[in-house]
């Protein structure tokens, strides 16, 4: 019976598995391609995990966004024409689903199954409203490819309260003869300005649209256009500089 347990404690001795140490744990996840970090006092610890970035569906819990541009009467026809220039950003680069209601009078943007990223839907809806209020589709665009561009609007009655003639000679002083004025302005500071009757927006980055502003309420206040692109130059140089 002695001879017969010999054996049988041999080979339990031998199939116990040996302890292993955290060190040589992480030695191991070194060896396949992990990252080994240890803390301020020398202790092993483990790699942060990481995991794949979600979808736009399921970072809205698997419901669908939606937003709705209403569509102003006067820009029904310039809708129609450029519907081609605003569906193929929308659709081709961001994956959103578009269309125009009319009953409601407003296009609907909508999340897919292939929108990657939920931002979109608000740069999407940005970049309609900006159309809506009478820019271009081609200056538009900058809002889906640039970052930090806003669109800002104001009344010409908040610089300074004017009515009939005088409120008329204001917006035309913005405009100047042939639109003069208001494309100094845009070439100089690298925006873009919509004068709809005594509402003014101007599109472009933060401070780029300050530079505009001020010389836009600088001709409402009543200063020479002369004046005007004087300090339109200087501030466009010092703009270039900083960029």
């Amino acid at each position: 019976t002695r001879t017969d347990q010999a054996p049988a404690m041999a080979s339990s001795s031998t199939s116990a598995p040996e302890p292993v140490s955290d060190d040589e744990m992480l030695d191991e996840e070194v060896h396949q391609g992990g990252k080994r970090r240890r803390n301020a006092d020398g202790s092993a610890t483990m790699a942060a995990p990481e995991f794949p970035a979600l979808s736009a569906q399921e970072a809205s819990g698997g419901k669908v966004e939606m937003r709705r541009i209403p569509v102003p009467p006067h820009r029904y026809t310039p809708l129609r024409k450029d519907w081609m220039q605003l569906y193929t950003p929308i659709v081709e680069q961001l994956k959103l689903d578009i269309r125009m209601n009319p009953r409601k009078r407003c296009v609907e943007l909508k999340t897919s199954q292939h929108t990657d990223d939920i931002d979109v839907l608000q740069k999407a809806a940005d970049f309609l409203k900006a159309y809506m209020l009478g820019f271009a589709a081609a200056d538009c665009v900058a809002i889906l490819r640039v970052e930090d561009l806003y669109v800002e609007s104001f009344q010409v009655t908040d610089v300074k309260m004017l009515k009939g003639d005088h409120l008329a000679r204001a917006i035309g002083r913005i405009a100047g003869k042939d639109g003069k004025a208001k494309y100094a302005i845009e070439n100089a500071t690298r925006t873009r300005i919509v004068l709809a009757e005594n509402k003014v927006h101007i599109l472009g980055s933060f401070a780029r649209i300050k530079v505009a502003r001020d010389a836009v309420c600088n001709l409402v206040l009543g200063s020479p256009i002369s004046k005007v692109q004087t300090n339109l130059r200087t501030l466009s140089s010092r703009l270039s500089q900083r960029m």
